[in-house]
């Protein structure tokens, strides 16, 4: 007898508690919450040989895009292949998406995710999936136009309505469309309050559009609802720290990084990235972090000669430059320049971005800032292609803008700071760059 969960996708595998338990953890994942793999665990503790839970389990593993979790993710893999002969078409694209993922072509492992969305248009999991991969590969429309495909077969009677509604919010934010993003998060947030993704769309809109008032308020008051079992709390934690920071509040920003941001201990790449970005921004603009960096180094080294996934990297370079590692950097950029030599979705990327983005923060870190905009400034443009959300490419906006003042490039300064103030015009953060360029001005031409 043919089975079904509960959006009413074909499921190959005949226990039902098995098919109910697993739809349980999707909703989990889809919520980001931290005991999500805990979840998929004890269904494949009763039911070993479903093969689709394998699958999301290798999945959820594989998309966190962490070398660390990769041996894990390849175990959950090969214990699905090994049950291919019990799954139906869509478990079979599930299996195929992860293998291609983990062989390295993250291009081929999104499509095939998307494939099974298109047809099985309420398979969340595989949305999700393919939602996140078009993320690490820069894909800002896809992370519209691929929920947007499948948002017509959804409505309120179906289990996980809102989370739709949230990947499209995220979607449109990302292709600029900031009115109809925040329209739909806040929707998805109505629906669920403990849906952090939506949330986390609404706040990319207060970003973007620089209402960092909104956003430090917005974040406060709806904590109550995504941060209690939350895998993503510490990120959005990130996004109210960087609001602080746009209005001069550094001091609220490290109390956030204290208290928040680094509580999980920086135990996977994604906490990483987000520690190194915060602290790099307070660096450039001149505050204390004290020993913060400590742990974000010790963690960033066991990782730097992996050349697993270069967005993870170049964060990695910004920890490595702040402290002066000149042997950590070096080991890194080894790292890096193999992975662009080499072949998969992370080749390329190492090659179009990211090898000249560590060799340009380093060069930063050396205080060599003419050639730290020599190497950036070209890459910038095209930085989409090595992943990220345009809130995490703006250091190189943040980072090229500090270079070019402290090299005394006045002309680059000037292009650098009023492009910043077109887009954020009442951003403090702006303002004192502008009123650095105007005194460098002055001072050049007397």
């Amino acid at each position: 007898m043919k089975k079904y969960d509960r959006r009413g996708n074909p499921v190959f595998y005949g226990a039902q508690g098995a098919i109910d338990g697993l739809d349980r953890a999707a909703d989990m994942l889809a919520a980001y919450k931290a005991d999500t793999l805990g979840a998929i665990d004890a269904v494949i503790a009763d039911h070993p040989d479903f093969a689709l839970a394998h699958a999301v389990r290798a999945g959820a593993l594989a998309t966190a895009t962490d070398k660390a979790f990769e041996d894990e993710a390849l175990k959950s893999l090969t214990a699905a292949e090994a049950l291919a002969a019990k799954t139906n078409e869509r478990e079979g694209l599930h299996i195929a998406a992860c293998r291609a993922w983990l062989d390295g072509d993250l291009a081929k492992g999104v499509e095939l995710w998307g494939k099974a969305s298109m047809l099985y248009p309420r398979d969340l999991t595989a949305l999700q999936f393919a939602h996140a991969g078009d993320f690490f590969l820069g894909y800002a429309h896809m992370l519209r136009d691929r929920v947007a495909r499948v948002l017509p077969q959804w409505d309120r009677s179906v289990p996980g309505y809102g989370f739709v509604h949230g990947m499209y919010a995220f979607g449109l934010e990302e292709s600029g469309d900031y009115a109809a993003a925040e329209e739909h998060g806040r929707q998805a947030v109505e629906i669920n309050a403990e849906d952090g993704w939506a949330v986390h769309a609404v706040a990319h809109v207060l970003e973007m559009q620089g209402r960092t008032k909104e956003g430090v308020t917005y974040l406060a008051n709806s904590a109550a609802g995504w941060e209690p079992g939350s895998g993503f709390a510490y990120h959005l934690w990130w996004h109210k720290a960087l609001f602080h920071l746009d209005t001069n509040d550094a001091k609220a920003a490290l109390k956030l990084f204290d208290e928040k941001v680094s509580a999980g201990g920086f135990g996977q790449a994604l906490e990483l990235i987000d520690g190194s970005a915060l602290l790099w921004r307070l660096q450039l603009l001149g505050h204390d972090v004290g020993k913060r960096w400590d742990d974000l180094v010790e963690k960033w080294e066991s990782r730097v000669d992996h050349g697993y996934y270069v967005f993870n990297d170049v964060n990695a370079m910004m920890a490595f430059a702040a402290t002066s590692n000149v042997a950590a950097q070096n080991k890194l950029i080894a790292s890096v320049r193999k992975a662009a030599n080499g072949k998969g979705t992370n080749a390329m990327m190492s090659r179009e971005v990211g090898l000249p983005a560590c060799e340009g923060f380093a060069a930063f870190g050396r205080g060599e800032y003419a050639k730290a905009v020599d190497l950036l400034l070209p890459v910038r443009g095209k930085a989409n292609r090595y992943g990220g959300s345009h809130a995490q490419r703006d250091m190189f906006s943040w980072t090229l803008t500090e270079a070019a003042i402290r090299a005394g490039d006045r002309a680059l300064a000037d292009a650098f700071v009023a492009e910043r103030l077109a887009s954020k015009p009442e951003s403090p953060v702006n303002r004192a760059w502008a009123q650095r360029t105007e005194k460098l001005t002055r001072k050049q031409a007397a």
